[in-house]
C-alpha cells in the first residue's frame, strides 16, 4: 500500500476497480463503460432497478481534483462521484457525493468558472480537501452513503 508507486493512469485504474468492487460488495450490478468520454467511467443498478451514472476520482492524500461542468451535471439526480483519498500504509477512505451536493459549494466542494480574462480553463466542479476541512468530507463516507441506494 504503498501508493506512490503507482503512476497516476495506474492509481486512477485501481481506484475505479476498488469503487467499482464497493458497490458490488453491497449486492449492486455494476456495468463497465466501454469508453469514457462523458465523464462516466461507470454505471451501477440498485436492488430496486434504479441506474445511476458514477465517475471516480482519486487523490495520493490531499488536494485538488475537479470534473468539468459539461461532463459533470449536477442537476441529474442519478450521478454521483465516489472519491477515494490514498493515505500510505492503509486502504483509500472512499465517499460517494452526489452531483447535487455542488448545488450549495462550500469550502470542499467548489464551483469553478474561470469568466474572468485571460481564464483559460473550462468551467469545472471541484473538491478541495485539506487537513483543515477534511472533516466536511465524513458525511459522504461511502458506507453511511450507500445505504441510501438500498
Amino acid at each position: 500500500m504503498d501508493w506512490e508507486l503507482l503512476t497516476s493512469l495506474q492509481l486512477g485504474r485501481y481506484a475505479e476497480y476498488f469503487a467499482k468492487m464497493e458497490f458490488a460488495s453491497y449486492g449492486m450490478e455494476v456495468y463497465s463503460s466501454e469508453v469514457d468520454d462523458h465523464g462516466i467511467d461507470f454505471i451501477v443498478k440498485d436492488k430496486n432497478g434504479r441506474f445511476c451514472e458514477i465517475q471516480v476520482k482519486s487523490l495520493r492524500s490531499l488536494g485538488y481534483v475537479f470534473m468539468q461542468k459539461r461532463k459533470f451535471n449536477i442537476e441529474n439526480k442519478n450521478l454521483y462521484m465516489v472519491l477515494l483519498i490514498f493515505k500510505k500504509g492503509s486502504l483509500p477512505d472512499i465517499f460517494l457525493i452526489p452531483s447535487t451536493a455542488w448545488e450549495e459549494p462550500n469550502e470542499v466542494l467548489v464551483d469553478r468558472n474561470y469568466d474572468r480574462a485571460g481564464q483559460k480553463s473550462l468551467p469545472e466542479w471541484g473538491i478541495n480537501i485539506s487537513n483543515k476541512n477534511y472533516y466536511i468530507l465524513e458525511i459522504f463516507d461511502f458506507k453511511d452513503s450507500i445505504k441510501k441506494f438500498l
